[in-house]
């Protein structure tokens, strides 16, 4: 951890030496209803940042992250966020576009939908950055930043597996992200990789997907095959959509499927929701339940032992991923990267950054003594 935040504040040094009185920078808190208010400013804003909604506390984050660091760098910037809505998720871009970017860093409210804005954006001369998640059927990306979401997958199964030990038929609820995002495939993907060999031995008995039962015995699943398990499990990263599926769930289970359970929840605000419905049904003896994004009350749940673990994703790093590659840019470099993903329709250069798993013995550690968080900011801690 200190070596990323030595690695933070070099990026941020390089950046700063590199762009220093290139002009002051613009900041808002500028949401969907503040785009067109801006239209048509007089102001040169060098960086644009479009980012889902401000509804779920990981997006803040996620802003407060790209303000500081592009702010401190010396960049022009300005964050509009979508809220759900890919018509204004589209209204956005070009409300970037009309203030003169060079660079769009966009995370899609449906990766497929956001082609059309960033196509508009590429026609205009601007680099598209996806950020967080693919956008795909265009070739209009440019690059990808993102945390390995295979990997936070295996890390959701992994813990599911070394909590289950050597029991066996642990019944096994399954919870998915939206169809509408790659990622939720990603996660989906990564957690059967490490799950599939245990509901074949016996370990795991799926609860709550048929579509899931059907194909237990395959080690590797088609897209289609992960899309109809996902249209049945998903949450659309929604908190009542997840609670609403738990409690259906639950009332349709006979005794067999409850006791001690495990829970794939894809994120930390769906786990919430899902651990509160199984935590006050009398016939769930214990849950494990995964989450990801470290949001503090997440991570005071996993301090009260309401949610198992999170995969902490480090928007700091990410952020600085994507100043690192705009830096680049601007200097007419080609920005470093370390795979591709297909996007269906080219194999986008993309920079991955780290994951980490945290539970209660390591909270301090990874989130307090790093910097992310405040002790002030929780109970519990030891």
């Amino acid at each position: 951890m200190k070596k990323k935040v030595l690695s933070l504040l070099l990026a941020g040094a390089m950046v700063m030496s590199m762009l220093a009185g290139c002009g002051s920078t613009k900041q808002t808190d500028a949401g969907a209803g503040s785009a067109a208010a801006d239209k048509g400013s007089d102001s040169k804003v060098e960086v644009g940042v479009v980012l889902p909604t401000k509804d779920e506390p990981r997006w803040l984050q996620d802003q407060s992250q790209f303000e500081s660091i592009l702010g401190d760098a010396g960049f022009t910037n300005q964050v509009l966020f979508s809220q759900g809505s890919s018509a204004t998720e589209k209204t956005n871009v070009e409300t970037l576009l009309n203030q003169g970017i060079k660079v769009l860093i966009i995370c899609a409210q449906d990766g497929a939908a956001a082609s059309a804005a960033v196509e508009e954006a590429k026609d205009a001369g601007v680099t598209v950055i996806a950020y967080d998640r693919l956008i795909t059927g265009t070739d209009a990306v440019d690059y990808y930043v993102t945390f390995d979401s295979v990997a936070v997958g295996k890390a959701q199964g992994q813990y599911l597996v070394d909590n289950a030990g050597d029991k066996k038929d642990v019944p096994l609820y399954l919870y998915a992200g939206a169809a509408t995002d790659n990622n939720a495939f990603l996660f989906f993907q990564g957690a059967w990789e490490v799950l599939q060999p245990k509901i074949a031995d016996g370990t795991f008995v799926i609860a709550n997907s048929s579509e899931a039962e059907a194909v237990k015995d395959k080690a590797e699943l088609t897209r289609e095959e992960e899309g109809k398990i996902i249209g049945q499990v998903s949450t659309d990263w929604d908190f009542n959509v997840a609670k609403s599926k738990a409690e259906s769930n639950l009332t349709a289970a006979n005794e067999s499927m409850k006791g001690d359970v495990a829970v794939l929840a894809p994120n930390d605000g769906t786990s919430r929701s899902i651990a509160d419905v199984f935590a006050t049904d009398k016939d769930v003896t214990s849950y494990a339940i995964t989450g990801q994004d470290t949001e503090k009350a997440s991570v005071q749940y996993v301090l009260d032992g309401k949610q198992s673990m999170t995969v902490f994703k480090d928007t700091r790093k990410l952020a600085a991923d994507s100043v690192d590659m705009a830096v680049s840019i601007l200097k007419g470099e080609t920005p470093k990267t370390d795979t591709t993903y297909d996007n269906d329709s080219k194999e986008v250069p993309a920079k991955q950054t780290d994951i980490q798993v945290v539970t209660k013995d390591n909270v301090k550690e990874a989130l307090i003594d790093s910097g992310y968080y405040e002790a002030s900011e929780f109970t519990g801690l030891e």
